[in-house]
């Protein structure tokens, strides 16, 4: 039984990215509540780095980065993913994206975005860009948001570790602390922390509401013009990824948020919603910390990966997502273990780059304590300690150390492409950019991304196969309305972000598009739901 109905004009399930359809629904003067089912607004989006992949967009007009008409952009997405069922939605996308900036730059919450020179994940494809096409929200002072600040979930580093965040908010957190005050100033904003969805209320044939638990306490709450389900994926539903997964995957190495277990998905399911690409994340490789979790790892710049036969596998500076399927297709159709897989390299590595910080920094015993990193005075030591055949991890190595020569990796083909190439300079993605350092590759090779591993001690860390949330979902049309199992539009229910079937099928075109998908489909429904039609029409 319910209690305490209320009624709204929409209501928003989650805070992350749909927090800012939130914002352009309640600009509209719709009266808009926003339920979070934990104490903190932001989801994983505040996790993030808060890239959007918004081609066309000002931020990248005002860089002087001209993207004819989108039409560039158009092409590469659609030959990329080469899926005509979803070009509808890639072109909604596309609009959205470009509209949306529009209308949030002029309110003074969000400001200027920036152009973050990060090409695209696929140079070769047409219409591929080398400077990228992804924005970032500026930076934001804690004291900014008064009384706000403290309901911003923190970092990764600073849930896990006790990072101090400082006074400066970046990243996902600055775009969701910003989103939230724009949201709250509208004065038709309402925010219910702590209530999660547990059903949607259909009345002839129309979702009308949720049915929720906040404080433990049953409630319905109700929506005239339709709700929208932005809660993320189910990354952290062991349940749900052993039954859609061609791997063993239980979520505990996501780096999702623990809140995302799925619940809108199955609430959709439940009402006769269709879904699609349940099988797919946006899969990552994760770097093991001392805690036995992973963290998101990218940027590798010396050493290789190898499986558990001690064989190398993957181009390792490839773009994340890449290296994330190669972990999973091998470890569904090969028959040996890829996850975990182990990252070896010598001792000059560890001292130029340490292990995903800044080396100068020094590596804490608890990495050796832990077993997160290993270490040994010979290769053959270090095989025997990580479990692998010697004569392949040696092998592995001498072919690797081969290609260095010519500075062409014929297996792989690592640091031949501009994703790559932005790692000859850079270490790494520090957890705060103020941590954020500079170490040029010194070396007279001819590929500094293909250096060879040289004299030990040698170290081995382990790589994981994670994601930064699940991307199969509720399927949608191009105005996010979700679609039943008849394939027409669900009256009264909308889907955005990871909630939904990904628009860009089982590929990551660029930096910031499951952030971009998030934002640019909340912003859809909320038009959608005031009446405006689709961005751009």
């Amino acid at each position: 039984m319910t209690t305490n109905e209320e009624t709204f004009d929409v209501i928003v399930v989650g805070s992350g990215g749909g927090l800012v359809g939130a914002y352009v629904a309640a600009s509209r003067g719709l009266r808009t509540l926003v339920i979070e089912k934990t104490g903190l607004v932001g989801g994983t989006t505040a996790y993030s780095g808060a890239g959007l992949w918004f081609p066309g967009s000002a931020p990248l007009k005002r860089a002087g980065i001209d993207d004819g008409d989108l039409e560039e952009a158009r092409t590469y997405l659609r030959d990329l993913v080469g899926d005509s069922s979803r070009e509808d939605l890639q072109n909604a996308y596309l609009n959205a994206g470009v509209a949306l900036i529009d209308e949030l730059e002029q309110n003074r919450w969000f400001q200027s975005f920036v152009h973050g020179p990060v090409p695209d994940y696929y140079p070769s494809q047409p219409g591929a860009t080398l400077h990228g096409r992804t924005i970032f929200p500026p930076s934001v002072l804690a004291a900014e948001l008064g009384d706000n600040a403290p309901l911003i979930r923190t970092s990764i580093p600073s849930e896990r570790f006790g990072y101090d965040e400082g006074p400066e908010i970046n990243g996902g957190r600055a775009l969701i602390g910003r989103a939230l005050m724009a949201f709250l100033e509208t004065g038709n904003g309402v925010l219910r922390l702590n209530t999660a969805l547990e059903s949607l209320v259909v009345e002839g044939g129309k979702v009308v509401g949720v049915d929720a638990v906040s404080g433990g306490q049953n409630i319905r709450l109700r929506a005239t013009g339709g709700v929208i389900l932005a809660a993320g994926g189910y990354e952290r539903n062991g349940e749900l990824r052993t039954k859609f997964s061609a791997v063993p995957i239980t979520g505990e190495y996501s780096n999702g948020v623990v809140s995302n277990t799925g619940d809108a998905l199955q609430a959709g399911i439940t009402i006769g919603a269709d879904t699609d690409l349940l099988d797919e994340a946006w899969f990552i490789p994760g770097l093991i910390q001392p805690d036995g979790l992973p963290v998101f790892h990218t940027g590798t710049r010396g050493g290789i990966f190898v499986n558990a036969a001690g064989e190398r596998f993957v181009n390792e500076t490839q773009p994340y997502d890449q290296t994330g399927h190669a972990i999973y297709n091998a470890e569904a159709t090969t028959g040996v273990s890829h996850s975990p897989a182990h990252w070896v390299f010598d001792q000059m590595q560890f001292e130029r780059d340490g292990i995903g910080r800044d080396p100068a920094a020094g590596v804490d015993a608890e990495w050796f304590t832990s077993g997160a990193l290993k270490k040994a005075d010979t290769l053959e030591e270090l095989a025997q300690i990580i479990g692998v055949p010697f004569e392949a991890l040696s092998r592995s190595i001498e072919e690797f150390n081969g290609y260095a020569e010519s500075g062409v990796d014929e297996k792989f083909h690592r640091g031949e492409t501009p994703w790559d190439q932005m790692f000859h300079h850079m270490v790494g993605f520090a957890a705060h950019p103020e941590q954020n350092y500079i170490v040029p590759i010194e070396t007279d090779l001819p590929n500094p991304l293909v250096v060879p591993i040289g004299e030990g001690p040698y170290y081995a860390a382990t790589i994981v196969l994670s994601d930064i949330g699940t991307k199969g979902g509720l399927k949608t049309d191009a105005r996010a309305r979700v679609l039943g199992q008849d394939g027409r539009p669900i009256a009264g229910l909308y889907a955005s972000g990871n909630t939904m079937a990904a628009m860009s099928g089982s590929v990551y075109p660029g930096a910031g598009t499951p952030i971009g998908s998030s934002l640019a489909f909340s912003y859809l429904a909320a038009l959608d739901i005031a009446g405006e039609g689709q961005a751009g029409e």
